[in-house]
């Protein structure tokens, strides 16, 4: 890391500690061109690519899948199943990769860890009074808590959208940062709820605000808003991403979440990662697709290229 670099994240690292730092901070951060970030978006979603490169983008999914279900009907036996699929999504295939994590409720999250103990398959909760981010900080601290403590070493946290609205940011960086040091060794994933935010200038905002605040992944969507995720917002964020990391030296994961069921979808994020941000973003541990339904279709597309034949969408379980 140079000096440069390192003077700027301690720069950076000071805009904490007043809501006038912050506010002066990400009202001069450049606007966004929605117009030319809705083009650049469609014209990646564009791209083709071949046979070879489609198996190995198809594999790249499948490990970069959060397997979620976030329903108030989840089961101790529903999850668990879910996690034996995110073992093996494919039984019949054992070279079928892992996804990269099963992402669920703290209630769920011990049955989840029965199954996942000793694997390579992580273990996220949404926490933070998900999806609303609407109690007391309190209660966002004990609900983080509680899910690690029952197993889950990724914290799916939710920003409080109407403080951020309001132009409080000082609170948004303080609850991130609090809910940070509850994680403990957990990783943090900051959901933005991009669907709320209105524009793509607080799209942009709440990126770095999450990032200062110390997350470890900026997310669109919980996926409980009419508006997920989308191919331009997650280009937003993917470009705050590499100018956070041009600046401080350090990298932060992107998740887009909702909305995500193709394969096709699925490929044309693989090609935004890798014109945007490049190789680097390109693994489970810098970007995942929140998901339920898109690991099916991955893997009936991966049967076709394998096998020349569909095995229909009632070959895999439904989750």
């Amino acid at each position: 890391m140079t000096a440069t670099t390192t003077s700027a994240r301690s720069d950076l690292a000071e805009l904490g500690r007043s809501e006038t730092a912050l506010r002066t901070f990400l009202h001069g951060l450049p606007g966004v061109d929605q117009i030319g970030a809705d083009q650049r978006a469609a014209q990646l979603g564009t791209r083709s690519i071949k046979t070879t490169a489609k198996a190995q983008a198809i594999d790249l999914a499948i490990r970069m899948v959060d397997l979620t279900t976030l329903e108030g009907a989840d089961t101790p036996g529903k999850v668990r199943a879910l996690a034996a699929k995110a073992l093996r999504p494919d039984p019949a295939d054992p070279s079928c990769p892992h996804v990269g994590a099963v992402c669920v409720y703290p209630a769920m999250v011990p049955y989840v860890a029965e199954v996942l103990r000793g694997s390579p398959v992580h273990l996220a909760s949404v926490a933070t009074a998900f999806p609303s981010g609407q109690a007391p900080l309190e209660i966002k601290l004990a609900d983080t808590r509680a899910a690690v403590a029952a197993g889950a070493d990724e914290i799916d946290m939710v920003i409080n959208r109407g403080a951020f609205l309001a132009g409080r940011y000082q609170e948004v960086y303080d609850e991130i940062v609090a809910t940070k040091e509850a994680c403990g060794a957990a990783h943090l994933k900051v959901i933005l709820e991009t669907g709320e935010l209105v524009t793509y200038d607080n799209v942009r905002r709440a990126s770095w605000l999450a990032m200062l605040a110390g997350g470890d992944f900026i997310k669109t969507s919980t996926g409980k808003v009419p508006v997920a995720a989308t191919l331009p917002v997650t280009l937003v964020m993917l470009e705050a991403v590499r100018d956070f990391r041009a600046a401080t030296g350090r990298q932060v994961g992107v998740k887009p979440a909702g909305g995500i069921k193709t394969t096709k979808d699925a490929i044309k994020y693989l090609v935004m990662v890798n014109e945007t941000v490049g190789a680097d973003w390109l693994d489970p541990d810098w970007f995942r697709f929140g998901a339920s339904s898109l690991l099916n279709d991955l893997l009936m597309q991966r049967t076709k290229l394998t096998t020349g034949t569909y095995s229909g969408p009632d070959y895999f379980t439904l989750d």
